[in-house]
């Protein structure tokens, strides 16, 4: 009798570690699943998050929109020169971007078109100039860039740019004072630092 209440013990005692052990992997990869999904999660929310900004004007003569598409195509070449610390390359793309500004016809402008242009139109002129005959200077060339940037920013509100753009920002840029540029990626490659800070800033708003 004794023997039989032995056995009975030892049993309950291996099928209650048993249970326990199955317990315990049930735990474990429902753990697992819960890292995985809290993992992947936040990069989701953030790029929901970017905020949407739609271009204002629908109607915009086509061969107007054509150049003004170049002019922001030779902008990210700027950019994309900066960002890889190359000064003359970011120089022939600003002398291909005058160019281009200087083939806008704004008489294919409605009033309300035209007014918005020339807020920025003879800036746009000028930065890239600038940018052009700097192949030598980086730093001038960046310091006209944000400048450029703005006034890119405002073209691409209003007109579009054959494409969906990012709005990023550096807030260590020109001294701390923070400055703005447009990029076709969504990755941030900042043409103020180059390789020294190339991931520096972030995505404000991508313009539709």
């Amino acid at each position: 009798m004794k023997q039989i209440s032995i056995a009975f013990i030892l049993l309950t005692v291996v099928l209650a570690a048993c249970s326990n052990k199955n317990n315990k992997n049930g735990h474990e990869g429902h753990n697992m699943n819960s890292t995985t999904t809290e993992s992947t999660q936040p990069a989701a929310e953030a790029e929901q998050n970017i905020p949407a900004v739609a271009v204002t004007f629908k109607d915009v003569d086509a061969s107007v929109s054509t150049v003004i598409n170049e002019v922001v195509d030779h902008y990210l070449h700027i950019k994309n020169a900066l960002a890889n610390d190359n000064a003359e390359e970011a120089a022939d793309a600003a002398a291909a971007m005058e160019k281009a500004v200087a083939k806008i016809d704004k008489s294919l402008f409605t009033i309300e078109q035209k007014k918005v242009y020339d807020e920025v139109g003879d800036e746009l002129k000028e930065h890239a100039e600038h940018i052009a005959k700097k192949g030598d200077d980086i730093k001038h060339q960046r310091s006209h860039f944000a400048s450029l940037s703005e006034d890119v920013y405002t073209l691409v509100k209003a007109f579009g740019a054959g494409r969906s753009v990012y709005h990023d920002h550096c807030p260590m840029a020109r001294d701390n004072k923070g400055a703005m540029w447009i990029s076709e990626l969504k990755e941030v490659k900042n043409p103020y630092f180059g390789a020294s800070m190339l991931t520096c800033g972030s995505v404000e708003e991508v313009i539709n």
